[in-house]
């Protein structure tokens, strides 16, 4: 019998799951099996899962399913599917090994039978293959599609989401030394990399992106080479499989837990309201901490989970995340007010209240932890679905696309512990989706919205006895990204940078002021509107215990307040109530702070702050870029998302180069345009100061302010533009991959 190593990391987590909250991976063997009967998942939605149907059921180990999708126009009798695809059992099936070339050798040794359903099932004799050299083909009357055979749910789909992925890795992208590294790898027993193909196979067909129903095959490969977010989640995944053994042991510790700090930016459509169907929609979603019980018995805390462990003397990095979140949106269409017969732009806040509270969260999973320092946390991740309104009479279904995941690490303090910071920025996009109730199953109706997101991800690691009266009589640099939805009215969107002082501690409470200078962005009738201003503000913070089944213990969990510990009316609990501001965290060392805001005055949004240094000293050298832009014009609402771009900063001289994704939402069509690809590139200088600031400047249209931190390796930056006709604000992560060599 073969054991591979999904199915141990899958043990392992479950085996070191417990309750209490205390981690990420707690709830971990609470979720539904996702290998039970279902084939269609247009006809059984449910949470804990990702978007892709299986039915690995009553399958030997050495065996695998074909199921074969293909667009209505090559299949209308075929039966219905998500992604606007049809399900047929195809008239043939082969398996051949291939190379760059896209040669074919008849030399896999495998049988074929047909399963109870009709459907295909392959016996391979050397067990399922786990590199990508191995391609499953079907055709259908005139259509013929490929696939990988090393899908890791053995339930493979033939579709033209894994018609690309062959097409376009292995016989575009890859070159015939790629393909031998990989291959390499494949027969190296240590190189864990292997795995990423079945990652990667099974994780296509968890995007929400639906094919048009007249595409043929080539048409149908490029409405996906079209959608920027997938096109880049398979390049980058396809690199991904090329570092080969690049596993390390920085993570000795068995297992590090992390407090989290989230931010999703979103712009999308909605289709709810009848009066504003098809209207674009900002948004944003914010981390908060989930009471599980009405008296405050237990608690569900944002958190990431990074955890190490041997198997087979291998050395395996894996993490989870969960993450509660609120949300709120601003509907922005482009209709008649009440009947009027002149259409006009329209603007509808939907609170907090309109939402009820959901989960951003991502199975337990492998991960490559590179060598190098600092060291990058790389990983294909899969967000679970979820279902918010479970007994209203419009349940609601959510579905997140998968994300290429490449994070900043800190250098561990000692050999004992992880780092003390994770940090990163992705895109995600996905739907909500209207559910009927059929005999206990939840059947997908109609779309309710598409909505496409910039995530920020700051974890935090917890530190248990955390002291705030430490941080008494410091100074920190910050940046932040705040978002101000209202009825009537424009979205705003501000950032800010600037310094944040604090005075002496009184118990568990710090007084501090923060001033800084903002940068307002909204619009009129003219276009976009930024206005420059500054701001002397009270920005106190508080020491928040955390309810673990261990007790309440202090963990590096902090409130931000301005008048309010706890706003909640008739209530002051510093610990589990709401502070008017937000809730956030630090590091252990108390050197990097990160909020999410929920401020009537600024609005809600990613405060991040970074101890104010004495002798700072910038590493000069090549930053990876994450993060995320608002840009706005007379016709058009635009989210940017900096897709891991370059930013060089040698002797004064920044270089950025990169790309971004785009979201487009064009007001008076009321549409809005799935994301695409576009170049991003200036040349600037920089400068910094010992007490940890820096600034880019002449960079064509850009200003760029922000901090770095001790390390001088990881710099937050706000970004600019007060230029014309766009106008354009955003808050930047950019984290050291390659110093330079000394002169």
């Amino acid at each position: 019998m073969r054991l591979t190593i999904p199915s141990i990391l899958a043990t392992s987590l479950l085996l070191s799951a417990c309750g209490g909250g205390d981690s990420a991976i707690d709830g971990a063997k609470d979720i539904p099996n996702r290998f039970g009967n279902t084939q269609n998942a247009l006809d059984d939605f449910s949470s804990g899962s990702t978007g892709d149907s299986s039915n690995a059921r009553g399958l030997k180990p050495n065996q695998v399913r074909v199921t074969m999708e293909l667009p209505v126009n090559l299949a209308p009798e075929g039966e219905q599917t998500r992604r606007n695809l049809r399900i047929v059992i195809p008239d043939q099936v082969r398996v051949y090994r291939t190379n760059t070339s896209a040669q074919t050798f008849d030399d896999v040794r495998y049988s074929t039978e047909k399963g109870t359903d009709g459907h295909f099932i392959l016996t391979f004799d050397n067990g399922v293959p786990v590199g990508p050299d191995v391609i499953i083909e079907a055709r259908y009357g005139t259509a013929t599609m490929t696939a990988l055979a090393a899908d890791a749910d053995r339930d493979v789909k033939v579709n033209p989401f894994s018609h690309y992925l062959v097409t376009e890795v292995l016989w575009r992208r890859y070159s015939t030394y790629d393909f031998q590294t990989v291959l390499d790898c494949v027969d190296n027993a240590s190189c864990l990399n292997k795995y990423v193909w079945g990652t990667l196979a099974d994780q296509v067909h968890d995007f929400e992106i639906d094919i048009p129903e007249n595409a043929n095959v080539t048409q149908a490969t490029s409405t996906l080479a079209d959608r920027a977010d997938f096109a880049s989640y398979v390049a980058d995944m396809a690199d991904y499989a090329l570092l080969g053994q690049a596993s390390s042991d920085r993570i000795s510790a068995s297992a590090a837990d992390y407090n989290s700090v989230f931010l999703g930016l979103e712009l999308g459509q909605t289709f709810r309201e009848s009066n504003v169907a098809g209207a674009g929609q900002w948004g944003v979603r914010m981390a908060q901490v989930e009471r599980l019980t009405e008296d405050n018995r237990a608690f569900l805390y944002p958190a990431l989970t990074l955890t190490s462990f041997d198997a087979f003397n291998l050395n395996i990095t894996s993490l989870a995340t969960d993450i509660p979140y609120d949300r709120q949106t601003q509907i922005h269409g482009f209709f008649e007010r009440n009947n009027s017969g002149i259409p006009e732009q329209l603007f509808f806040e939907r609170g907090t209240e309109t939402w009820e509270r959901n989960s951003h969260s991502s199975a337990p999973g492998a991960a490559t932890l590179t060598t190098e320092t600092p060291a990058r946390l790389l990983a294909g991740r899969a967000l679970y679905q979820t279902i918010t309104k479970r007994n209203s009479s419009l349940i609601n279904g959510w579905t997140r696309n998968p994300y290429y995941l490449d994070a900043f690490t800190s250098e561990p303090v000692n050999d004992q512990s992880g780092p003390d910071r994770v940090l990163t920025n992705y895109f995600t996009g996905g739907k909500a989706i209207a559910l009927e109730d059929d005999n206990a199953k939840l059947k997908r109706q109609n779309i309710l919205e598409n909505h496409y997101l910039s995530v920020f991800e700051l974890h935090l690691q917890r530190a248990e006895a955390f002291q705030i009266s430490d941080m008494a009589g410091q100074a920190y640099n910050v940046t932040y990204l705040a978002t101000r939805f209202a009825d009537g009215a424009p979205a705003t969107f501000e950032t800010g940078h600037g310094q944040w002082v604090f005075g002496s501690a009184n118990d568990q409470t710090l007084n501090g002021t923060a001033n800084v200078d903002q940068f307002t962005l909204t619009r009129d009738a003219s276009g976009g509107v930024a206005t420059p201003d500054t701001s002397n503000d009270t920005w106190n913070l508080i020491n928040r215990r955390s309810r673990l089944s261990s007790g309440d213990i202090y963990m590096g969990r902090l409130g931000l307040f301005r008048n309010e510990i706890d706003e909640r009316t008739n209530f002051n609990d510093p610990n589990f109530g709401i502070p008017d501001m937000g809730l956030g965290a630090a590091t252990p060392n108390q050197d990097l702070m990160a909020f999410n805001l929920n401020d009537g005055t600024l609005g809600s949004g990613l405060l991040v702050a970074g101890k104010t240094l004495t002798n700072g000293a910038l590493a000069e050298g090549t930053y990876r870029v994450q993060g995320a832009i608002i840009g706005v014009t007379q016709e058009e609402n635009r989210l940017y998302h900096v897709n891991n771009a370059q930013l060089t900063l040698a002797n004064s001289s920044a270089s950025f180069e990169g790309t971004t994704m785009m979201v487009n939402h064009l007001i008076e069509d009321n549409e809005v345009v799935a994301p695409e690809e576009l170049p991003m590139q200036f040349n600037g200088s920089f400068t910094t100061t010992l007490e940890g600031g820096i600034s880019i400047t002449s960079a064509g249209e850009y200003e760029m302010r922000g901090f770095y931190t001790a390390a001088g390796n990881q710099v937050f930056l706000v970004i600019s533009d007060d230029t014309g006709p766009e106008m354009k604000t955003g808050l930047l992560l950019a984290t050291l991959v390659e110093e330079s060599s000394a002169p």
